[in-house]
Formats: C-alpha cells, sequence, structure tokens
C-alpha cells in the first residue's frame, strides 16, 4: 500500500495539488483492488464498491483512532471484506442457524475435573494445529470447526497432524440437518463421522466450496470418532477442556468481525445469535486486552494471520462457551 501512497503523493506534488483524505481513500482502493484479486463486473458496481470501501475506511480509522487513545482493546483494518455493506458480510459469511437443533447429535454432555491448569496454552506450539484455510463465499464454517476439533484430537492421540475433508462433510451430511454453504453444525457433523466410522483426508477429498456427489471412500479415511461431547456452558469449564483436552469446536456471535484485524475483541453488543463456527486452540492474557480465547478462523487472510483473540472472563463474550463441542477419538 505504501508505495501506491507514495506514487499519488508524488503524482500530486508534481502538479501542485493538495493531498487531500479522497485522494488517500483512492490510492488505498486501487492497493485493495489488486491485493485481494477484486474485479467487478461493470463501472457502476466498481464506483459502488469504492464508495463502501471508503465508508468502511472511515469506519476503521475512527475506531483505530479510539485505540490509540486507549479506549479499544483491538484493531481494525483492511481485508477481503472491506467493499461489503455489514449486510452483505453477514448474508454471504454468517449461518442462520436453528440452536434448538444444536443437541441433537449431542451424546453427553462432558463436565470437566476442577483441576489446577497453565496461565496459557496454545495448541498450535505443540503441533495439535493445521494451517489457516479458507472457506470461500459459502457458509461452511460449522464443517472447518468440526475437522479442526478431530484434526487435533486424532494428533494428541496419535502423533499424526491429518488435515481432513471439509468437502466430506459437505457432501454426506445432509441428513444430519447440515445445510452445506447455507450454514449447519459442528456437532452434527462430527456425529456423521462417528456413524460413518470415520472421515476422509483432506488431500484424497478436496474442498470444493459447493455441495456436490458424497464421494467418501474407506480407504482414505483419515480420523474417527467415537462419541460426540458438549462441553458445560461456562468459561470455566471450556478453559479446562482446551488446557486438558486441546482444541474444540465453538460458536460465536460474528456480526461485528468484519473489519477485526488484531488485538482482543471485546464488544459488550456481541451477544446472540451465534452465527459462526470457530474453532478454540488456546488461551491467554494480554497486557492491554486482558484475558483472551484463542481462536482459529476459516476465512484465509484475515485478523491475526488468519486468528483472533477474543475476551475471555468477559460475561462469555459471543457467546463462545455456550456450543462448546468435543470430539472423543
Amino acid at each position: 500500500m505504501k508505495s501506491v501512497v507514495f506514487l499519488l503523493i508524488a503524482l500530486v506534488v508534481a502538479s501542485n495539488q493538495t493531498l487531500n483524505y479522497e485522494d488517500v481513500l483512492a490510492a488505498e482502493f486501487e492497493f485493495f483492488k489488486m491485493d485481494y484479486e477484486k474485479s467487478y463486473e461493470n463501472s457502476y458496481e466498481e464506483k459502488l464498491r469504492s464508495q463502501i470501501f471508503k465508508r468502511n475506511k472511515e469506519t476503521i480509522d475512527e475506531h483505530n483512532a479510539r485505540y490509540a487513545r486507549g479506549e479499544e482493546t483491538y484493531m481494525m483494518g483492511i481485508n477481503q471484506f472491506s467493499d461489503m455493506l455489514a449486510e452483505e458480510f453477514q448474508e454471504m459469511m454468517l449461518s442462520n442457524v436453528n440452536t434448538s437443533e444444536f443437541a441433537s447429535s449431542i451424546d453427553f454432555i462432558y463436565a470437566p475435573h476442577n483441576i489446577d491448569i497453565p496461565h496459557e496454552i496454545d495448541w498450535r506450539a505443540k503441533g495439535a494445529v493445521t494451517a489457516v484455510k479458507n472457506q470461500g463465499e459459502c457458509r461452511s464454517c460449522w464443517a472447518f470447526s468440526a475437522t479442526g476439533a478431530l484434526e487435533g484430537q486424532h494428533f494428541i492421540r496419535t502423533k499424526q497432524l491429518i488435515p481432513l475433508s471439509e468437502q466430506n462433510l459437505m457432501d454426506c451430511s445432509a441428513r444430519y440437518q447440515n445445510y452445506g454453504c447455507r450454514g449447519g453444525w459442528p456437532s452434527h457433523a462430527l456425529k456423521y463421522v462417528e456413524d460413518n466410522r470415520g472421515l476422509d483426508n483432506d488431500q484424497a477429498y478436496p474442498y470444493e466450496g459447493h455441495v456436490g456427489e458424497c464421494r467418501f471412500r474407506r480407504s482414505s479415511i483419515g480420523a474417527t470418532v467415537s462419541r460426540v461431547a458438549q462441553v458445560r456452558r461456562d468459561e470455566n469449564a471450556l478453559a479446562q477442556v482446551v488446557a486438558e483436552k486441546g482444541p474444540v469446536s465453538v460458536a460465536v456471535d460474528a456480526r461485528r468481525l468484519q473489519h477485526y484485524r488484531s488485538g482482543v475483541f471485546n464488544d459488550p453488543i456481541c451477544g446472540d445469535p451465534v452465527n459462526h463456527a470457530m474453532l478454540a486452540v488456546g488461551y491467554g492474557h494480554d497486557q492491554r486486552g486482558g484475558d483472551f480465547w484463542l481462536l482459529k478462523n476459516s476465512w484465509g487472510r484475515w485478523g491475526e494471520e488468519g486468528y483472533m483473540r477474543l475476551a475471555r472472563n468477559h460475561g462469555n463474550m459471543c457467546q463462545v462457551a455456550s456450543y462448546a463441542i468435543l470430539p472423543i477419538v
């Protein structure tokens, strides 16, 4: 971005014009299009996207000014969603799941022992977390959260980190009340794996971003599930399970996450309804933002290299501990 902005400044200076905020926004939009390989159907749409981008950038700049004054605990930034209205972002990336369906695939409630746990933990450092994935323009977060939890549990048991197939879940678990790109529940996906006696690996059954014909092959199984457990609904229980057992599938309200860049996300408006599944891979403490959950997302280049930190011990922020799922392998 700097090279584009500097070029604009040079051109403005050469023509004896005054550089203003609109000029900078225009330059940043050009860089945004190149960086995220954005193309639009016609000049009308490009103008519309430019205006949306500029309004979003103003929101980002205003928020980050508050961050600089110590009034916020996280920063916003430009990402692949910066040319979208909030309503468009929610329609494309967030699910409209029915919470009454959540428990139908649960085998039992896991109530962890009240044990001493470390002050921080990061399962990435222990080798239990695969690389960040990208669900694309498909509301398939439920599949990525399910595979992430199972990948971690399989690694902890076998010491083999095997990327698992979200597409297998997309194509084959519809009868478990999962709806492909229209949303679903990680618990249902893992129940399918339990009943199916396995899930294919990602190399044999790669992600396509849309529902197709079920092509599960028993010869390509990467992991199995024996039972599906719900973690008791409180943050202390979730912390104990993450510390003792490994990565856990969680569901959150992600409506306010469109512009998240870094830091500990803390927003009192974040709550019901849950609409996005992620993976809790650890927790810790930040000097500025306080206690946090470390969450792996499935939006590719977003946040902190595909991750975010969410405020912990702040009244179950974004409902992070309300729908936590642990596959037993």
